[in-house]
């Protein structure tokens, strides 16, 4: 059984995590990417933490969209966690996850997502980035929870190979013309992933929000989101800083908005707007998501 198989065993099968393995296993088989299906989409997806896998409603969310897809044959991801000075990218060998939050219950933190190694997705990458010289291995870190979480949901199965590429700026047009170098990937069944959160405000989140109440900062900065990104106004979108309502407190610091510029790089046409698979919100925050072709 596979390693992650049986660490997944292990969970309480009365958690809400271990009945989304079940209904995933009686989807039957996931039929495989094949040059015949075009380029994949590139997707951008509010990311969640640990208490996504106590949110039935938001994983069979995930697990369709996934499902509604072809298998990829790899993905590749950018994740708000990993903010950096230059490019880098994860281990290509299977190395251990980071486990970068805390106050949650423990078993999340022997949760394991072993994929194989991933040594020809890097190679890939290699030939479609500048300056490749520059793009650095780092061989002791794994996915960090804004790459695994998602993906453990969408592909529990753990049988596809991941890389996550560091988040090396957060200048807009710099971020579009990564994701530009990055769209021949999704033409040899490569799924590009900008993995964040439409709105992050965690500071200014109060007990009514826990309770379900939405705050005027979130709705309205996703209201402006939705709108740019259902008219592919890619020009609105990069001058959010002084275009967004709510901005100061729906993005204190921008990290989880700006992978959303890769996604919308790696498009074969972002002006054409893209297609939204989640909406709503969760603990006040927006938790939109979507691909474009």
């Amino acid at each position: 059984m596979h390693p992650t198989a049986v660490a997944d065993a292990r969970i309480d099968p009365r958690h809400p995590f271990a009945a989304h393995l079940r209904h995933v296993a009686g989807l039957g088989p996931h039929r495989s990417w094949t040059p015949d299906d075009g380029p994949l989409p590139a997707l951008y997806l509010s990311h969640g933490a640990p208490p996504l896998f106590e949110d039935t409603p938001w994983m069979r969310q995930l697990a369709a969209w996934a499902r509604a897809l072809p298998r990829p044959r790899a993905v590749l991801i950018v994740s708000a966690h990993w903010e950096s000075d230059s490019l880098g990218v994860t281990s290509t060998a299977p190395t251990g996850l980071v486990y970068d939050f805390g106050g949650f219950d423990p078993m999340y933190s022997a949760m394991r997502y072993d994929t194989p190694e991933a040594s020809g997705l890097a190679r890939q990458l290699l030939a479609v980035l500048p300056g490749t010289a520059h793009v650095h291995e780092h061989r002791s870190r794994g996915l960090d929870h804004g790459a695994w979480v998602p993906l453990k949901v969408m592909y529990p199965e753990a049988d596809v190979p991941v890389l996550q590429l560091s988040l090396p700026t957060h200048d807009t047009a710099t971020l579009l013309a990564l994701g530009e170098r990055l769209r021949p990937l999704r033409e040899q069944g490569v799924l590009v992933v900008g993995s964040g959160f439409m709105t992050h405000g965690l500071p200014y989140l109060t007990r009514e929000m826990l309770g379900g109440a939405v705050p005027d900062w979130s709705a309205d900065f996703d209201a402006w989101a939705a709108d740019a990104l259902g008219r592919g106004d890619v020009e609105e979108l990069s001058r959010f800083r002084l275009r967004a309502p709510g901005l100061r407190y729906a993005h204190p610091t921008v990290e989880h908005f700006t992978p959303l510029f890769v996604t919308l790089g790696a498009a074969t046409d972002p002006t054409a707007g893209v297609t939204t698979t989640v909406d709503g919100f969760f603990i006040g925050l927006a938790r939109r998501s979507f691909q474009v072709a």
